[in-house]
């Protein structure tokens, strides 16, 4: 009962240091401690939120592990790695919503954000679009293709027919490395030649394409990699 008591009074403590300061009153491991009191009510979670950081090394790593990796964690079982993926999903959703009618090149946080919550943590390559209209304003997002942990192969026509689908003016092309390293290889290069032939047969612009990781991003646009520029 003593026992009961003391983890029943961290969590109370937890809460209201919570309530007070927000994220800035707790540790990383605190915060996922607290997250973790509501998949699992009746035990100290002080042990598991701490396997949990010394595993992925950060509250980010956390949020970028898959479920199955998360459930190898001892103690972590799939209503705790549900939770968290949860939680990344509905964060990811919110960047998406704020990211939208946005001007994205007086804006570019806003997208980069939305891109690095979306792709950076996935264990294999996927390739997004971002569509702008005319006033380069976000109209929506799309993954058009997801592929291996190395490479994944996205075709011209596609793009050019979401773009048209989505009556676009113009599109930012984001994809992540799952290495990490978000320099980008000699065939991301070409790639983003092919497609910005292939967008020039509409008429669509290319603002820029963003690389992510979890060591940072790339975008070609700063790095002056664009072709043509």
């Amino acid at each position: 009962m003593e026992d009961k008591q003391d983890y029943l009074g961290h969590r109370e403590r937890l809460r209201d240091r919570f309530q007070k300061a927000g994220a800035a009153g707790l540790k990383d491991y605190e915060l996922l401690e607290l997250l973790l009191t509501y998949a699992i009510p009746r035990k100290d979670v002080k042990p598991y939120a701490k396997a949990l950081i010394r595993r992925f090394k950060s509250l980010g790593g956390v949020l970028d592990a898959n479920q199955k990796e998360i459930e190898e964690v001892e103690k972590i079982g799939p209503i705790s790695s549900t939770l968290i993926r949860l939680v990344k999903e509905i964060c990811g959703e919110y960047l998406a919503e704020k990211m939208k009618g946005k001007e994205a090149v007086s804006s570019p946080r806003a997208v980069l954000d939305f891109a690095r919550m979306k792709l950076s943590g996935l264990p294999h390559e996927a390739f997004m679009a971002i569509f702008l209209n005319a006033k380069n304003r976000v109209l929506d997002y799309e993954i058009l293709q997801e592929g291996t942990v190395d490479r994944t192969v996205i075709y011209p026509r596609r793009v050019v027919e979401r773009a048209l689908a989505h009556k676009a003016a113009g599109i930012i092309f984001v994809h992540n490395h799952p290495s990490g390293d978000a320099q980008p290889s000699p065939e991301d290069k070409n790639l983003t030649r092919t497609l910005m032939e292939a967008a020039r047969t509409i008429d669509l612009r290319v603002l820029d394409h963003l690389i992510v990781g979890k060591e940072g991003y790339c975008s070609f646009v700063e790095s002056r990699l664009m072709p043509g520029a």
